[in-house]
């Protein structure tokens, strides 16, 4: 509210009227949800909602900010429209989800039940956009219906960390199995790269089909992350590894969606060249943008309202928004909100740790990834380490697909670490076994006594 209040002094010399309305609004959603664990996960992480919430609510502050700014730059066209009421919208029906989780799901291995019934709708859900139209770019990662769309890939991850938990719970010991010694290194026996094989082949159909690099980076990277932690094979890495290079090399020399987004990587400032000695595959000037706004940023940037997040356009409010904190709050305010990520995910991981079920643990770890991955992929793009992949940075960036299946993550993490506080609790609190009758006799004179 501080911050909200600070960006629109600093832009129209006034305080928005609706400062305290939202505020107080999503503030008491906020204490129900705060409630709703309090007494259906009590010994859950007490960290692990606050961050979202934070998270949440500074990516509700940088929207509300942008509006005013692309208002005033685009005042007709589709940029210049205000997206904070519609997320604050998504954040509410994103907390009412959480708590209808919390309430409603007793227990995380209920999910193991169905694991494959949920990867096959994920899968359905996951090639769906291929045949829907793609945006001017040429990424298909949304479902049309009527005025509605849908990006189901941000529920998708959810789903495939719940499958790959409770598949390789089953199976872990025969992928744990070696095979032939190569180069010092154990690889796995022949039989058994069959699902990697078939998982890599999914997500060599969504770059294709779809040419959605930031997804299928994702949903191969969690799951080589989750058959690491069940089987302690570096070997799997390796090939994984090596299987998403030589992929991705593929794809992206034949798809010009992708060619196009590393050329932009590899040549951000060439944008500004004439057109005829531009590198082919070059029209967006969205990195070299990214890199002027951190750069004007400084250390600790140029205060909330008084600087220009809005020149990168319309991706200011979606995989951008980082800019937006790199200008106006510095490499300090970056360091912040990556901070903030980084003990989200520790949450999740140290959940993992004290967790005895394996299905628990590998979920544990596969939404923690999950989280990691996406905002090293988003951060690594907008900062120029790795190509853009137009992904949204979860519970900051404008997205109500994004901000609904984050909260449902976060509402699944909660109960696994409400099950790990209770184990947590036992080994602290051991309860004294029954009395023997030689005890009683023992005990029961001296007492009367």
């Amino acid at each position: 509210m501080f911050g909200y209040a600070g960006a629109t002094l600093a832009l129209n010399g006034t305080v928005p009227g609706s400062l305290f309305a939202t505020g107080g609004g999503l503030g008491a959603l906020a204490l129900l949800a705060h409630l709703a664990v309090r007494r259906f996960a009590p010994y859950a992480d007490p960290l692990i909602l606050p961050l979202a919430v934070l998270l949440s609510a500074l990516g509700l502050m940088l929207i509300a900010r942008l509006d005013i700014s692309y208002k005033a730059e685009y005042p007709h066209s589709s940029p210049g429209r205000p997206d904070a009421p519609g997320q604050t919208m998504w954040f509410a029906i994103a907390g009412v989800a959480f708590i209808v989780v919390t309430v409603a799901l007793k227990h995380h291995r209920v999910l193991q039940r169905y694991s494959y019934v949920t990867m096959s709708g994920a899968l359905v859900l996951l090639l769906a956009p291929a045949f829907f139209p793609g945006d001017t770019f040429g990424a298909k990662r949304w479902i049309f219906l009527g005025p509605l769309s849908l990006e189901p890939d941000e529920f998708v991850k959810i789903a495939i960390a719940i499958f790959f938990a409770g598949y390789l719970m089953a199976n872990r010991d025969a992928l744990a199995l070696a095979g032939r010694r190569v180069w010092g290194m154990n690889l796995p026996r022949g039989r058994n790269v069959g699902p990697i094989l078939v998982v890599w082949a999914i997500s060599l159909m969504v770059l294709i089909f779809e040419n959605d690099l930031g997804t299928s980076l994702i949903f191969f990277g969690v799951f080589i992350v989750m058959l690491y932690v069940a089987t302690e094979r570096t070997s799997w890495v390796v090939l994984g590894l090596v299987m998403a290079t030589v992929g991705a090399g593929v794809v992206g020399s034949l798809a010009p969606h992708v060619r196009g987004r590393v050329v932009a990587w590899l040549h951000p400032m060439d944008i500004f060249l004439p057109p005829d000695r531009r590198p082919p595959g070059l029209i967006s000037d969205q990195a070299a943008q990214a890199l002027f706004s951190f750069g004007s940023g400084g250390v600790t940037g140029t205060g909330l309202g008084q600087g220009h997040p809005y020149l990168i356009g319309f991706a200011g409010r979606t995989d951008f928004i980082l800019t937006t904190v790199g200008e106006e709050l510095g490499l300090a305010g970056v360091f912040a909100v990556l901070l903030l990520y980084l003990l989200l995910v520790e949450r999740g991981l140290r959940t993992a740790l004290v967790l005895t079920d394996p299905f628990g643990k590998l979920l544990a770890v596969g939404l923690s990834a999950t989280i990691a991955l996406q905002v090293f992929v988003v951060t690594g793009g907008v900062t120029g380490l790795l190509p853009l992949t137009g992904k949204a940075l979860p519970f900051l960036a404008k997205g109500g697909s994004s901000t609904l299946a984050n909260w449902l993550l976060v509402a699944v993490l909660v109960k696994l670490s409400d099950a790990a506080g209770r184990i947590t609790h036992e080994e602290r609190n051991p309860r004294r076994a029954p009395a023997t009758s030689e005890e009683m006799t023992a005990v029961v004179p001296r007492a009367l006594a």
